[in-house]
């Protein structure tokens, strides 16, 4: 008896385990592609009703959380970086840790403020911050406590960006990757040690990237894709070696996009330049990147989300649109234009956009047309981080604020 029971009990857990929903740990979700799994999302965001905000510095920083703490981040005083874990169940300050970092922008990005921009990540006990004078910061979860830090422009003698640390760090495993002016960094993330390094620009206005690395499985074989201020490359994961790289046009280096990846294709876009889905195939041992197709639309900052082979993207122009990454082709654009900027999550055919101008978009994936389900005005303030959800529950880092939302 006690044997069926154990077995029962052991298969309800394997159940559970099955439907748990991985916590939204860093930059884009746990598979850093903006895939959403749990609880299934309503049909209409009329019941999503706000539980708590609270004020705060600027930040661009998207929140993470590992379910019962919310982290982020802010500038103050045009002095410090600071970091705060938050009660996700009523929004008050847990503990909040802080250190010099401001940094300053070139003049013609100004009008996009000089504070925090990086998301930071979270694995068990730790979390990982990156400020603007390219130095990363791992805090005890428990309590704030600083663990190590790195001061890439210090410790590996490399130049700071000139923007700022823009990419968010990853976590894999006992892992974590930075991608800062001193190139592409694997740490050992208990202790901060350097592994390798990579992708040296040596930093400068030209330096580091702006957008955040994933780690793939490309043509049979897993890698780090990443996408520096020129260059689309694949890194072999166990040494940085480069795989293959490819030039790919920008103005003034401004690849933004986190690289998309589906099986051996891998779709881009960039302000001055133009959306390329390039296939990555062999040639011999060796691997080699081949333009699948280009189209002029231009993506700009909001890295997009693929459904059955569609590319849900939101443009330059403020515009939405569908394109085939099979084809190229591009089914639909839309008439309205939206804000500068939107951060994408997908759950099934359910598109969750967050537009710049603080409204909350569930979008149907519907390759013939925009399809709008339902909307809702989440805040009164420029929403430029990337939503966070766990469970049902939605976190918002407004430009100076953090709220929980929740709906039944």
């Amino acid at each position: 008896m006690h044997t069926i029971y154990f077995a029962i009990f052991t298969l309800y857990c394997l159940t559970l385990s099955a439907f748990a929903s991985p916590h939204w740990d860093q930059w884009r979700g746990p598979k850093r592609d903006g895939t959403v799994e749990g609880a299934k999302w309503p049909d209409k965001l009329d019941s999503a009703k706000q539980l708590w905000r609270m004020p705060l510095g600027s930040s661009y920083s998207g929140p993470v959380t590992n379910g019962k703490l919310v982290f982020t981040t802010e500038s103050k005083d045009k002095q410090f970086e600071v970091a705060h874990a938050v009660d996700a169940e009523n929004g008050k300050i847990v503990w909040s840790a802080q250190w010099e970092g401001h940094q300053g922008v070139p003049f013609f990005a100004k009008r996009n403020g000089d504070w925090i921009r990086s998301t930071p990540a979270i694995d068990e006990r730790t979390l990982f911050v990156s400020g603007m004078q390219d130095v990363l910061v791992a805090l005890n979860i428990a309590d704030g406590k600083e663990k190590w830090r790195v001061n890439f422009p210090k410790d590996l003698q490399a130049g700071s960006q000139a923007f700022g640390y823009v990419a968010s760090p990853m976590v894999d495993g006992e892992y974590l990757y930075a991608h800062v002016g001193a190139g592409l960094c694997k740490l050992n993330r208990a202790t901060g040690k350097l592994i390798w390094r990579s992708m040296d620009d040596g930093g400068g206005m030209m330096g580091g990237s702006f957008s955040s690395p994933v780690i793939a499985n490309v043509a049979g074989k897993r890698q780090v894709v990443a996408q520096g201020r020129t260059e689309l490359s694949g890194l072999d994961v166990d040494n940085g070696t480069v795989i293959w790289s490819q030039a790919v046009k920008s103005f003034r280096g401004m690849n933004i996009y986190t690289p998309v990846v589906l099986g051996s294709r891998i779709f881009t876009s960039a302000y001055g330049g133009q959306s390329q889905a390039w296939e990555i195939g062999k040639d011999g041992e060796a691997m080699k990147p081949a333009l699948a197709w280009e189209h002029k639309s231009e993506g700009y900052m909001s890295t997009p989300v693929i459904v059955e082979g569609k590319v849900y993207m939101h443009l330059r122009n403020q515009k939405f649109a569908c394109m085939d990454l099979a084809s190229g082709k591009q089914l639909w654009i839309s008439e309205q234009r939206f804000g500068e900027y939107m951060s994408l999550i997908v759950q099934g055919d359910r598109i969750l956009a967050l537009d710049m101008k603080g409204v909350l978009y569930l979008i149907k994936a519907n390759s013939e047309k925009l399809e709008i389900l339902s909307e809702k005005k989440v805040s009164d303030e420029e929403c430029w981080a990337h939503l966070a959800v766990e469970d049902g529950r939605l976190y918002i880092r407004e430009l100076k604020g953090l709220s929980a939302w929740q709906w039944k």
